[in-house]
């Protein structure tokens, strides 16, 4: 197990937790749910990641002696308070969208059923998580579309927080990412790892051949180069030179890489080396991405916009409770009302309507029932299940439910600018 997640918390938990105890609310049966209430930017689909993380978190979401004492140093909560978060373990029951399902507004895809001390603990540790990665992940997804099947390489690392930059690339994955620059995230997620070498490396070296005979003789002809630290017409000429015409790809990095790529595409295939693919970067988003169709590109690698999520680095995401008992035992539905933060009170169940082309058309959501219908896929699965994780899967099964998902969604929702969500949200209320 981790070390202790439950400090990744805000100080109001703490306090909410203790006023419920005081007034004899803490125990009544609640219920939580994740939802967004619109996609950013204009989007047209979400994409839920973060689940698997989430669970990890949240099986580690302890407090410990060192956690109490912290707490009871600085007088968050009092005693009584302190006494029960000592032998606190999340008991309840968590329902979710799997992972790599895309999700549309209001769609609940985490369900958190417990009492309500138990499940206000975990808002923090679950919006931190799962904003990030569905973020990222939706981010990754529309990058994959642009780059219609030319594979992409997470290296966004050093541009954002270092334990971010690992559940980045987890999250890129999901979506579609080939493979990562980050070590550790190859360690922890068995994610494939590559790289070659920066401009530091060539300008190491007392001649840019130098540096390619290096590289070559290193990791071999099917290396990638890097072209353009000096005039790259002259680093392609000596590439291929170094390596042969088997040389593996170069790789772009800066000035007008429609252009380029053109270019050095006509200058690979008179010399010969036609199988050498060509690989760009430079702070690529999607939009850059879908810019280069037409051009020569073999993959891209994505930094910057990909870990901070293309310009909507949150998904915006919120945790809100929906029902909860009342003083007679009954579950009563529960809503904030405010004029633009409203919500829907009820216990939520979701599924995705087809049509009879096998495309999604509807996100259909039943309060207080199930939906009901032979065209209609549940979406809501067990994580979580009397306290004990249920829902835990390989990392590939999330990025093969994505694929498949995301082709079932209409052509809009492949669409690059901005628009309406790809799927409209419908309500069934049950008796």
């Amino acid at each position: 197990m981790q070390a202790t997640t439950a400090l990744l918390t805000d100080h109001y938990e703490l306090t909410m937790l203790q006023g419920a105890f005081t007034h004899g609310t803490a125990h009544r049966r609640s219920v939580f749910e994740v939802f967004a209430r619109q996609l950013p930017g204009g989007r047209r689909y979400g994409v839920v990641a973060g689940t698997g993380r989430l669970l990890d978190a949240i099986e580690a979401f302890r407090f410990d002696d060192e956690a109490l004492a912290h707490l009871s140093d600085t007088h968050v909560v009092d005693d009584t308070t302190l006494n029960w978060l000592g032998d606190y373990e999340f008991s309840g029951d968590i329902w979710g969208y799997a992972e790599g399902e895309p999700y549309f507004p209001h769609s609940p895809i985490l369900v958190v059923e417990a009492s309500f001390a138990d499940a206000v603990l975990l808002e923090t540790i679950t919006l931190s998580v799962m904003n990030h990665d569905s973020a990222v992940a939706a981010a990754a997804s529309r990058m994959i579309v642009a780059a219609a099947g030319r594979p992409c390489i997470e290296m966004g690392s050093r541009r954002t927080h270092e334990q971010a930059a690992v559940a980045a690339a987890r999250a890129a994955y999901i979506a579609g990412f080939n493979s990562t620059s980050n070590l550790r995230a190859g360690q922890l997620y068995g994610l494939p790892t590559h790289g070659t070498s920066a401009h530091a490396f060539t300008l190491l070296h007392d001649t840019e051949r130098d540096a390619f005979t290096a590289q070559v003789d290193t990791l071999g002809k099917g290396t990638t180069l890097l072209v353009d630290t000096y005039d790259v017409a002259e680093a392609v000429a000596l590439g291929v030179e170094v390596a042969g015409t088997d040389l593996g790809a170069v790789r772009l990095d800066s000035g007008d890489l429609l252009v380029q790529a053109h270019e050095v595409r006509a200058q690979l295939d008179a010399l010969g080396a036609t199988k050498t693919r060509i690989v760009v970067t430079s702070d690529l988003d999607e939009h850059a991405i879908g810019a280069l169709a037409a051009a020569p590109v073999d993959g891209y690698g994505v930094g910057t916009s990909l870990v901070t999520g293309s310009g909507a680095p949150t998904a915006g995401l919120v945790y809100k409770l929906v029902a909860r008992e009342n003083d007679n035992k009954i579950m009563v539905p529960v809503e904030k009302r405010s004029a633009d933060k409203s919500g829907v009170g009820g216990r939520k169940r979701a599924a995705r309507r087809y049509n009879r082309h096998g495309v999604a058309d509807a996100e259909v959501i039943a309060i207080n029932g199930e939906v009901t219908g032979a065209d209609h896929r549940p979406l809501l699965v067990p994580l979580i299940r009397d306290g004990e994780i249920v829902g835990r899967e390989p990392l590939d099964t999330a990025r093969e439910r994505h694929h498949q998902r995301r082709s079932e969604l209409p052509r809009t929702a492949l669409q690059m600018s901005r628009g309406e969500p790809a799927l409209p949200t419908y309500y069934e209320e049950q008796p």
